[in-house]
């Protein structure tokens, strides 16, 4: 697919230019939009062989926050691809730095901290207004304009309040760049707007002294550290780091959420009044805890649980979430219009809704073959296109759907965990058919899930006499969990 991607080639208008960057998750193009206007950007997933499905689901994550958002502090969402064919996102190019381009000369200078750090900190606060949290702030992700506004780019591991958290439940383990993650996201826990503050802390921690709290963690076991080690204090390590700065600095850097700032727009403000920053213990320290002070934080560190966190203005869901289970292993299945149809039904019912399609496949296999079908992130794009196929003739917005593919070899605990973590508040699925009906009902994923599931369940099942009926006029696009 990248490989088809050179410039001058077209796609869906668009014009390929230079190659701007080429990463793990994938890669960046200059494009000319087919109506002209400012600079732009596609970015373009990595699928393929020897690929893991990670850059497509991230791919998934961004295309689905990114339109939501606006203002000065995020790149404009202009377009994105059809996943049946090459997924891309399309967005404006921003003219500016990457903060990494200021860092590669050393710690700032005091003054660029608080302008730049209150920068970011503004960024941050809009992001959070509009219900998102970035969960991946580090200096690469930062574009520091001309104006002196900031812009976070990379919306791929970030999570909206209204939308389903598909890191969350699919990766299963610490979604983030290490030096930069909170101590909840290290525990999986991805819904606290602060966590957001404590990877500022670390970026303004950067800029002051050069130097990374937590250096390069490697393993989870570093990434752990963070639970309890104390960091050494910028003012040994700088010495222009005035007290206000490192109380700041070492406030955001707080273990627990409860007792760092609760707001960036609290950063933000102590970074433009100096004066109003009351200094305590954080301002005056100039070494770390010694042994003995580093195994008392290890050992409290030992019981440490991450709060959820939901201020008014963050994770306000007044809208009916409703989650279909649709078996895209069976295209053929006579279940699939029975589903379609109630879940119609049930949506007509709510003039405000949110629907997610769930599938759960078996992993690829871990000797992949030359076809695209046949490596793991082939076959994620392919239950993917079953999904679009299956919703289609509910004829939905984008924005009051979104489609999931999950890989796990239990399909009943998958989708128990992925309605509990994203607040569902009805789960649609089949029931076995009626020959299965004696000897696989109380073993059924259906059984399970209605046994077990923290809201309702609807249940579709349909009678003896219909089966032949919707088998005829089934169109053969996938639906229906056994």
């Amino acid at each position: 697919m990248l490989e088809k991607l050179t410039p001058g080639t077209e796609l869906d208008g668009y014009v390929i230019g230079e190659r701007i960057h080429s990463g793990a998750q994938g890669v960046i193009f200059s494009v000319a939009s087919p109506t002209g206007g400012g600079p732009l950007i596609m970015k373009v997933p990595r699928i393929g062989r020897g690929e893991t499905s990670e850059s497509l689901l991230n791919f998934e994550t961004e295309a689905m926050i990114l339109p939501t958002l606006s203002g000065y502090h995020v790149p404009r969402f202009v377009a994105a691809g059809d996943i049946t064919r090459t997924p891309y996102l399309v967005t404006e190019w921003v003219e500016g730095d990457s903060l990494e381009h200021w860092l590669k000369g050393g710690p700032l200078p005091t003054a660029d901290v608080v302008r730049v750090g209150a920068a970011i900190a503004d960024a941050l606060h809009s992001v959070h207004l509009q219900d998102t949290i970035h969960l991946d702030l580090k200096p690469e992700n930062v574009i520091l304009k001309r104006d002196g506004t900031a812009v976070l780019i990379d919306f791929g591991l970030a999570h909206h309040a209204r939308y389903p958290d598909l890191l969350a439940e699919e990766k299963r383990f610490a979604a983030g760049s290490a030096p930069y993650i909170s101590p909840e996201q290290v525990l999986d826990t991805r819904s606290d707007s602060r966590s957001d503050i404590f990877s500022l802390g670390v970026v303004l921690y950067e800029m002051a002294t050069g130097e990374l709290p937590f250096g390069l963690p490697e393993t989870m076991k570093g990434m752990r550290d963070r639970l309890w080690r104390d960091p050494v204090p910028p003012r040994s390590l700088a010495g222009d780091v005035v007290p206000w700065l490192q109380e700041i600095i070492l406030r955001c850097l707080e273990i627990s959420a409860d007792d760092r700032y609760q707001s960036a727009a609290y950063v933000a403000f102590d970074l433009r009044n100096p004066e109003q920053v009351v200094l305590t213990d954080r301002a005056r320290k100039l070494q770390s805890a010694g042994f003995f002070g580093q195994v008392k934080r290890w050992w409290k560190a030992r019981d440490y649980l991450p709060v959820r966190f939901q201020p008014p203005t963050l994770f306000a869901v007044e809208t009916p979430i409703i989650m279909v289970a649709v078996d895209t292993s069976h295209p053929d299945d006579y279940r699939h219009p029975a589903l379609r149809r109630t879940t119609s039904r049930v949506l007509s019912l709510s003039t405000e809704f949110r629907l997610i399609c769930v599938s759960v496949i078996r992993a690829a296999h871990l000797v992949e073959g030359a076809g695209g079908i046949a490596t793991a992130s082939g076959l994620h794009l392919e239950h993917l296109v079953r999904l679009r196929h299956w919703v289609e003739p509910l004829g939905l917005s984008t924005q009051r759907m979104s489609l999931h593919v999950i890989e796990s070899a239990n399909p009943a605990d998958t989708l128990l965990e992925f309605a509990r973590c994203n607040n569902v508040n009805l789960i649609v699925l089949g029931a076995p058919g009626a020959k299965e009906h004696a000897l696989a009902w109380w073993r059924s994923v259906a059984s399970k899930v209605t046994a077990n599931a923290h809201c309702s369940v609807h249940v579709v099942r349909i009678p003896v006499r219909n089966i032949r009926t919707d088998a005829k006029n089934h169109t053969g696009h996938p639906s229906g969990l056994k």
